[in-house]
């Protein structure tokens, strides 16, 4: 059973009248008569595309290994703050025992309901914080988007790339940075302008904010985060290619589509559930990829040159068996200064803790 669910009727409490309250040890059999109770809280609507759509698919994938044994409540459309700590308390205080805090900002207060049921399991996305029954996860979006800025540069004939993203936060950081070096290897002069949105979720805005990028010579557009296919659809009137992350929004834009940096967190649930139910699950930060099967490219556009082609699977195997990573240097700053000495790569943590450009990205980070 799957419930879908908004603000207002979950804290109405209608809602969660099908789930049962589980008490007892940690590890737990989840049957029909006594199921695993899941929520699902995500800041946007789940939709067909985007971040919450690929969440909730892969709890569904999940779902069918355990029939009516698992009961999954998604809860969409919830801002970072109060509202979100609220639904989240409520949510166990009714009977989950695997919360997924599907928003940065939930960090704060997943933790606190972390640390006062040790025996629910907590997955925060994008998150930094750690404990024993508490894991951040986030996708290293930068090894497909490195691919994408390969094919990207191929393409433009302008040297200039654009990008509509969500909010400055590491992961989404790093995510144009491994763009910008992607394109940089087949173009080493190509640029990147980036417009800010601090939103997951405004599809107008994400429109007017591509055709003020296409205004200024952006002929691909990368749409960062963005959990609605504005970018790509306006992308497609205007005539440039678009690309985006977690699902494929190619029905959106069927001509001009450059393809999708998919994310798939089947694997990554299914392991965390089970271990839930075994009584043995370790908090850790989860930072998953191309090698995981977790990251994953498709829909690539046709236009690709087939010499490009060659090059992007090339570097997709080095990447998948861990001979190459986009973050390798010599990297310059965007400021001018060294950001990766020749030889070093960075670190998962260095990664995670993104705060800066690289050269070729000529929009200053906000303050």
């Amino acid at each position: 059973m799957t419930n879908t669910l908004n603000r207002r009727n979950f804290i109405a409490g209608a809602s969660l009248a099908t789930l049962i309250t589980a008490v007892g040890a940690r590890a737990q059999a989840a049957t029909p008569e006594d199921p695993l109770l899941v929520t699902l809280v995500i800041p946007s609507p789940v939709a067909d595309v985007g971040w919450g759509h690929a969440l909730f698919e892969a709890l569904e994938t999940v779902k069918a290994d355990y029939g009516e044994a698992m009961q999954i409540t998604v809860v969409e459309n919830i801002y970072e703050g109060p509202d979100a700590d609220r639904i989240m308390n409520k949510a166990v205080a009714e009977g989950t025992k695997f919360l997924v805090a599907g928003s940065f900002g939930y960090q704060n207060g997943a933790m606190q309901i972390a640390r006062r049921n040790p025996d629910v399991t907590v997955l925060h996305a994008s998150g930094f914080m750690v404990a024993p029954n508490f894991s951040p996860f986030a996708a290293q979006y930068s090894q497909g988007t490195y691919l994408m800025g390969m094919a990207a540069a191929a393409l433009s004939k302008t040297g200039k790339l654009g990008s509509v993203s969500a909010f400055a936060i590491p992961e989404l950081i790093t995510s144009l940075n491994a763009f910008v070096l992607g394109a940089q290897r087949i173009n080493p002069d190509i640029e990147l302008s980036v417009v800010w949105l601090n939103s997951w979720f405004d599809p107008a805005k994400a429109q007017e904010s591509t055709e003020a990028l296409a205004a200024q010579d952006c002929d691909v557009i990368f749409s960062n985060a963005q959990d609605t296919p504005s970018v790509v659809s306006k992308a497609e009137e205007i005539g440039i290619y678009s690309f985006n992350l977690n699902s494929s929004m190619k029905a959106y834009a069927p001509k001009t589509y450059l393809g999708c940096v998919l994310t798939d967190w089947s694997p990554f649930f299914r392991a965390s559930i089970e271990a839930h139910l075994a009584g043995n699950f370790k908090g850790a930060n989860a930072f998953l990829g191309v090698g995981d099967d977790v990251v994953k490219v498709v829909d690539w556009s046709p236009d690709i040159p087939a010499d490009v082609v060659a090059q992007i699977k090339e570097v997709e195997a080095a990447i998948a068996d861990g001979s190459f990573s986009p973050f390798t240097g010599p990297i310059m700053k965007a400021d001018g200064s060294e950001g990766v000495a020749a030889g070093v790569t960075m670190t998962n943590e260095e990664v995670i803790g993104m705060d800066w450009h690289v050269k070729g990205v000529t929009t200053p980070l906000p303050g």
